[in-house]
């Protein structure tokens, strides 16, 4: 019998659904639980059991992360047992403030006590007025200057079908480069065909590939692409869905480089953890208008909840916030703190392996003491084409390695089950990470812009001794691995 979507977790969960041996503190928030939480608590304890028979198995950090939240405040998760945990995982990004945060929640009062409507699908209204004042401010001047916005659906694809359909438009032409591989000349042979044919619409690209496992696009392999593309008139397009609002350390993963993209795709974090996501493009490139023809390009994508009120007021807030406190840079200075100590334990344990990253996105590999750490960080991306100018994505759905999760008791041997016992580890000590990459082997930490000192202290010993404890279980303490015997 095919085992459920919690079985064969290490003990991490009981039948009764509360959490066994994870090894640090439980206990409620301070003040004590509210009686409306305390009656979410009752009633969620047996949440686990009824799931894997209510929801489809397609279900992401449910399968590999048992926990039911009741309560979230900052970057604290409590479950339905009581217990606590730090969130490194921040809705994949969505929470550059953390849960709840103070800010995030007096904007979206306003509006609930505004009587504003919460739903216009696009019309103009004082709230999404303020939105694209905040947005503005935070981009790159040369871009600010002559911006425009396009709210699309909040979708994961939606944005990026948005901005594709936009180059098209624009350019008249259809191939789609998106780089996805170690070499520049690929992505600059495909923006200047050495057949006298045209270029393509548009290059996509994402400034860290986390989805690929943390890998982040060099700075000079950046400007270099701008200046091909800039040459041949072909639109550069950043996504930016998961790296922007200070997550690497800068407002947008492009102001590292210097590099002013024709778009910005933004999703994720723009919303203040609701949905919401935008396209950003150069005013050159909102349409073909003659005489009294004023229709825009592009339309695709636009959908029925662009104008959702609460998600635009919570993400203006928190843009605002992010720009006001300088969030980016204190991002950039503990983000290298946190590489800084993690880079130690790939010299310590041979499971480790490569580390990389750009401020609070950070990707932690494990691989085969015997085998070759996969993904090569110091490369940038090659070219690629594709009809529909979506980047492919080879990982598994159900954010599980391939096979499945290993036998309890056997020690991990594969980077992917290293990595699952690592994020096992983690969960049992009260920590939430999750795990990216083709093969589901990098450990991917995204904690929110407002961690603290103290935080990051806890969040380093609780992984560092996850790993320790992975690595005495798979056999002992070996010889760092080969790719960092140099160090």
């Amino acid at each position: 019998m095919a085992e459920t979507a919690y079985e064969g977790l290490a003990g991490a969960w009981s039948e009764d659904g509360r959490s066994e041996d994870c090894g640090f503190e439980g206990g409620g928030f301070e003040g004590g639980r509210s009686e409306d939480a305390a009656g979410v608590s009752a009633g969620a304890g047996g949440a686990p059991r009824r799931q894997p028979a209510r929801e489809a198995a397609a279900r992401t950090y449910a399968r590999a992360l048992p926990v039911v939240p009741v309560r979230a405040r900052g970057l604290t998760i409590e479950d339905a047992a009581g217990r606590r945990y730090l969130d490194c995982a921040s809705g994949a990004g969505t929470l550059a403030l953390g849960h709840h945060h103070p800010i995030v929640l007096e904007a979206m009062r306003r509006v609930l006590d505004s009587e504003t409507p919460l739903q216009v699908m696009g019309l103009t209204t004082p709230v999404e007025d303020a939105f694209v004042t905040e947005l503005l401010r935070t981009l790159p001047p040369q871009l600010a200057d002559h911006a425009r916005v396009r709210f699309c659906r909040p979708g994961g694809t939606d944005p990026v079908d948005t901005a594709v359909a936009l180059v098209r438009a624009a350019t008249g032409r259809a191939p789609i480069v998106t780089p996805t591989g170690a070499h520049l000349c690929a992505a600059a042979e495909a923006c200047c065909p050495s057949d006298a044919g045209e270029p393509p619409a548009g290059v996509v690209l994402e400034p860290v590939r986390s989805a690929d496992g943390v890998l982040p696009v060099p700075d000079a392999w950046l400007r270099d692409l701008r200046r091909v593309t800039a040459e041949r008139s072909v639109p550069l397009i950043a996504d930016e869905t998961e790296t922007g609002v200070g997550r690497t350390g800068a407002l947008w993963a492009v102001d590292h480089s210097g590099v002013t993209p024709d778009v910005l795709i933004l999703s994720k974090a723009i919303g203040g953890s609701l949905p919401l996501a935008a396209v950003v493009h150069h005013e050159d490139l909102d349409g073909r208008r003659t005489g009294s023809d004023r229709r825009a390009v592009g339309a695709p994508g636009a959908g029925t909840f662009r104008g959702n009120q609460l998600a635009l007021a919570a993400g203006a807030a928190t843009l605002a916030h992010v720009r006001e406190q300088r969030l980016a840079e204190h991002a950039a200075a503990l983000g290298g703190r946190i590489l800084s100590r993690l880079r130690g334990l790939a010299a310590e344990f041979a499971c480790v392996g490569n580390v990389r990253g750009r401020g609070l996105m950070i990707g932690v590999e494990l691989v085969s003491p015997d085998g070759a750490p996969d993904g090569a960080p110091d490369g940038a991306p090659s070219g690629g084409t594709r009809s529909d100018g979506i980047p492919s994505d080879s990982a598994p759905s159900d954010g599980n390695p391939p096979g499945g999760i290993p036998s309890v008791g056997s020690p991990p041997g594969t980077g992917s089950e290293l990595a699952l016992a690592v994020q096992r580890e983690c969960l049992r000590r009260g920590l939430i990470v999750a795990l990216t990459g083709p093969d589901r082997n990098v450990v991917r930490l995204l904690p929110p812009l407002i961690i603290t000192e103290e935080q990051t202290s806890t969040i380093l010993d609780r992984f560092a001794d996850a790993v320790q404890t992975v690595d005495r279980r798979r056999g002992g303490h070996a010889p760092p691995h080969p790719a960092h015997a140099a160090r």
